[in-house]
């Protein structure tokens, strides 16, 4: 084939269907999967029984069929549903795909009377499919896996296997430099405290966001005494970092200063992490000493400190 010598939005021109395709694949930059992370979720029926409810929204899908088909633009209004069979007695994986068929490349289909964007159900995939079968012009939107002799689907069923085709990406990086008096924490006690006793920086969480990837820094901690030992972490709004790394230079006597860093990732899909997004939440600093290991040994926070807060914002399915 040749380069097409006439563009979109020619005017008198006439456009191919192909043409519109190749561009719906440009302007997806060559990805596909669903708009949004809110888009086309598969849950149970508003009262369970033998099917499943799909949200409304958008999707691209790649052509498979030919190396130029092209993508194809898809969209559900308002919510659908799609019956799921019963199992016998084994259990039996099935996946809920959003499928293309376009009689110019593959099939039977007639576009004036038949669907040429469709539900598929696909059964008895592997009970760790995540994937639609080779050659397949479609996308994975859930897989339900369903106990022996069972009829009726519930949520703790279903898993999403939706990829958002392009998603949304926003990164704040703030400094946050100490005034004021030395403060410090010191003793044997291992119980986290907010030190410096004070909000480093008030983040606006995006609604579309599924996780937060914080890289969270320290510069010029002050450490008095011997054997100082602790750790240090982060706390955003209610939900305190898993992760934790050491405050411990192994040294003798005297102030010295030390740089410390950790990297979390909070997912804003839990049930505190949701309650969080298209909101503001602060951010504070978490430190404390360690029972077994400190010998009363400062830790120590004054204008010679400085803080770095580098988060990246992620969308994802929710």
């Amino acid at each position: 084939m040749a380069l097409n010598p006439v563009p979109i939005a020619t005017t008198g021109a006439s456009h191919t269907a192909q043409q519109f395709r190749m561009m719906v694949k440009d302007l997806a930059r060559d990805n596909q999967g669903v708009t949004t992370g809110l888009d086309l979720k598969i849950t149970a029926l508003g009262t369970p029984g033998a099917g499943v409810q799909i949200s409304d929204g958008s999707a691209v899908i790649a052509g498979k069929a030919s190396p130029v088909q092209g993508y194809y633009s898809a969209y559900n209004i308002g919510s659908d549903t799609v019956d799921i069979a019963a199992t016998g007695g084994t259990p039996r994986s099935d996946m809920i795909v959003l499928r293309v068929e376009d009689p110019d490349f593959e099939g039977t289909r007639n576009p004036a009377t038949d669907p040429i964007v469709f539900w598929e159900v696909i059964p008895n995939v592997s009970s760790t499919a995540t994937t639609v079968p080779s050659g397949y012009s479609a996308i994975p939107i859930a897989r339900i896996d369903i106990p022996a002799s069972t009829a009726t689907i519930t949520n703790t069923y279903i898993k999403d296997l939706r990829k958002v085709a392009n998603p949304r990406r926003e990164r704040i990086l703030i400094p946050y430099y100490v005034t004021g008096a030395l403060t410090e924490i010191s003793g044997t006690s291992a119980t986290w405290k907010t030190h410096p006793n004070l909000t480093l920086a008030t983040l606006a969480i995006p609604a579309w966001a599924a996780t937060a990837k914080v890289v969270f820094a320290a510069n010029g901690i002050r450490l008095n005494g011997n054997f100082v030992y602790g750790r240090f972490r982060f706390i955003l709004g209610a939900v305190e970092a898993v992760q934790e790394v050491n405050i411990d230079d192994n040294a003798g006597p005297g102030v010295r200063r030390l740089y410390i860093e950790m990297v979390e990732t909070i997912d804003l899909t839990t049930t505190s992490g949701a309650a969080m997004r298209g909101t503001n939440q602060t951010l504070k600093s978490r430190m404390r000493t360690d029972p077994l290991n400190n010998s009363g040994g400062a830790i120590g926070v004054d204008s010679g400190t400085t803080f770095k807060i580098d988060v990246e914002f992620l969308e994802g399915p929710l």
